[in-house]
């Protein structure tokens, strides 16, 4: 492929660091613009960086942004809307994709126009309202915030009690603690079954052959112990237009080519014997999965955004297995602790033992006279990947990986990928969702 021109635009906190270095490893001029004074360092000695992306618009082939929002005001999806108008090839989202991650209760209107199974759910104004409903309907429940504090990982919660008297508690202290900014939330029926994720890439008119399917690890400890995080690790696999698809993406295709949507987009279910259980979208891409799908591609990655920001069919060559990706972190994550952070983890060296970076993906890092530094404030600093034929042997390569990396205070969940191993896996299979 000929050399491309390709700008990066991270609206809020620099999410696509490691994508604009791979492309610019392959050889095209890159430029990556970020927009949070904190974090504008990140990248810095591995891509090429800008200080004002609108004056890069014309020079650009591609435009990727990384996230949905700007600020608080204008979502990404109506900046790349904008510049599609404007005979630009962008990978960005629109309005309305926006909109389904940042209004759960409009993702599930969505999702039951278009005949997509759907958990019984209620969005409420009113902790007190939400409350009585419980009482009278006694059930696990699952509480979802919404609004700008939604992003707050640590306030999801999953009931566990079957009259729903923890979720009463929680909602409780949520009113104490959150009133005064949790504008609402979604009280969603708790199911039971294998949580995956089916990910989709779309061209502006249809989604391309290969399906990603994946599995997120959003507790920071192993055996899915402790605060919600983003994300600690994820594992996955590519797949063809099976049951999951059809029953999901494949009734919302027309809707987005309506929509003229061009990007990755991931819809995060439970299934089990009975059905396909829709939770949430992701309608941009997935922190750390992009990597761990960067990881697994066998084409150009360069060639593939390219193609698909200017309406083409990608010729996609994906690894045929399993691939695993664990978030290597610093403390304080996933809390805001600047006093921790500047004692344990700011500016730290990033050591390696070994001459070969396979396998490691960039997030909060820069590199400073060829030494590779912590960087930004949230003490993520890499992701580190694996493959292999099995999910045990694509383990087996990432976790060996992290073992020649030296960061002082350093952890990492080690039980990424165990539980398609332990059955998730058996049962997918067994519930005839994996087939052709």
């Amino acid at each position: 492929m000929e050399t491309k021109h390709f700008l990066f635009v991270s609206a809020d906190a620099a999410l696509i660091t490691d994508l604009a270095w791979q492309v610019h490893q392959e050889g095209h001029d890159v430029k990556y613009y970020i927009e949070a004074e904190s974090d504008k360092e990140i990248g810095n000695g591995f891509v090429p960086k800008t200080d004002d992306w609108r004056a890069e618009v014309e020079w650009a082939d591609v435009i990727i942004f990384d996230d949905i929002w700007v600020g608080s005001d204008v979502g990404t999806g109506a900046l790349a809307q904008e510049l599609r108008e404007q005979g630009k090839a962008v990978v960005g989202g629109t309005p309305n994709t926006d909109q389904l991650e940042e209004d759960r209760g409009y993702a599930m209107e969505i999702l039951e126009e278009h005949g997509v199974n759907t958990i019984e759910h209620h969005v409420f104004e009113d902790f007190d309202a939400g409350i009585q409903h419980v009482q009278e309907n006694p059930a696990p429940y699952v509480i979802k915030p919404l609004g700008e504090v939604q992003n707050v990982k640590r306030l999801l919660y999953v009931g566990n009690e079957d009259d729903g008297s923890d979720v009463v508690d929680v909602l409780r202290a949520y009113k104490k603690a959150w009133g005064h900014r949790m504008k609402g939330f979604q009280l969603q029926r708790k199911v039971e079954g294998v949580e995956i994720a089916i990910c989709g890439f779309f061209n502006g008119e249809q989604f391309i052959d290969q399906v990603n399917f994946n599995f997120e690890h959003k507790k920071l400890f192993p055996g899915n112990i402790g605060p919600s995080t983003g994300e600690m690790g994820t594992s996955m696999f590519w797949g063809g237009r099976n049951k999951l698809f059809e029953e999901t993406f494949g009734k919302l295709e027309d809707w987005l080519a309506e929509e003229g949507y061009v990007g990755s987009i991931d819809i995060n279910c439970i299934v089990n014997e009975t059905g396909i259980y829709p939770l949430e979208f992701t309608p941009r891409f997935g922190y750390p999965t992009i990597a761990l799908q960067e990881e697994s591609l066998e084409s150009s990655t360069g060639q593939f955004f390219y193609d698909l920001a200017h309406g083409n069919d990608p010729e996609l060559e994906v690894h045929n297995g399993y691939q695993i990706g664990v978030r290597v972190v610093l403390p304080p994550f996933p809390f805001d602790d600047e006093k921790t952070y500047d004692e344990n983890s700011r500016n730290a060296a990033v050591v390696f033992q070994t001459e070969s970076r396979d396998g490691i993906h960039l997030e909060d890092t820069k590199k400073i006279d060829g030494q590779w530094r912590v960087a930004g404030e949230s003490g993520m600093p890499l992701v580190v990947t694996g493959k292999g034929d099995t999910m045990q042997n694509a383990r087996r390569q990432a976790y060996g990986r992290i073992k020649d990396i030296v960061v002082p205070n350093l952890y990492y969940r080690d039980d990424i990928g165990e539980r398609w191993i332990q059955g998730d896996g058996d049962r997918l299979l067994a519930w005839g969702y994996l087939g052709p």
